[in-house]
């Protein structure tokens, strides 16, 4: 997130410049008094999906994590939330249908534990990932076999106490990326590096067989809020940031 910048009451209708990225924050135990409200803008589809959740808590975040969705597009779609219709890619990544306005909305959604992010573009690819952060986790055996070769000796360069901070970072930048390329599983991370280091600005490093890749890429290390890591991947540059919390 930009030094300084904060998570700020969204205007009535937020409107995306081509050089601009939105970022909505919204946490499960502050929406959870909006349940009914959020779970009356779900498609049918989408019911039948949280219906087939076992456990409440899981059904619940569906509800809000989709909710949130159509409560955000919404605003800046002018519909009613429950108006928003979907078409869906081949790996599964939702996108707003053709009849419910621009095709140059594009956006992109992460839940980690009890908080959403959502993220906002026009007319670009666009990938978010936000991770709670967990010290109970083996980071350097997870790097091995994930990690470019270059990012795991870089984080096995680094004191031991910074090494949960930076595998994150490592990891939420790499998974925006993978997202905002939209390939799912068929793009290894192993085939790509980015920075990691504590203090290292968020940075697209290299792709094998792309050399202009780092180029065309934009990351950004995100600040949702404690106990959590984030980093949003766009296509181009960006010259405007813009970080919204939900409720207000």
């Amino acid at each position: 997130m930009t030094p300084g910048a904060a998570w700020g009451p969204p205007p009535p209708r937020p409107r995306l410049s081509s050089d601009a990225v939105h970022v909505w924050r919204a946490r499960c135990d502050l929406a959870r008094p909006r349940l009914g409200d959020l779970e009356r803008t779900l498609g049918a589809d989408e019911r039948r999906r949280a219906e087939r959740f076992r456990f409440d808590r899981d059904r619940e975040r569906f509800i809000i994590a989709r909710g949130l969705l159509r409560v955000v597009l919404g605003l800046y779609l002018e519909l009613d939330p429950a108006a928003v219709r979907f078409f869906y890619r081949p790996h599964g990544r939702p996108e707003i249908a053709a009849e419910c306005g621009p095709d140059a909305l594009r956006f992109n959604a992460s839940h980690s534990h009890e908080l959403d992010l959502l993220a906002l573009t026009a007319g670009r690819a666009i990938g978010v990932d936000v991770e709670y952060v967990r010290h109970d986790m083996d980071h350097e055996s997870i790097a091995r076999d994930f990690f470019a070769r270059a990012e795991v000796t870089a984080l096995a360069a680094l004191p031991g106490a910074a090494r949960a901070e930076a595998f994150f970072a490592c990891w939420t930048r790499k998974e925006a990326y993978v997202k905002a390329r939209g390939e799912g599983l068929s793009l290894p991370l192993d085939e790509f590096h980015v920075s990691l280091a504590p203090g290292e600005p968020a940075a697209l490093l290299g792709v094998a067989g792309d050399p202009e890749a780092a180029a065309r890429w934009s990351l950004r290390q995100l600040d949702p809020g404690p106990g959590y890591t984030a980093a949003l991947a766009v296509e181009g540059p960006i010259s405007q940031m813009s970080f919204w919390q939900w409720p207000a």
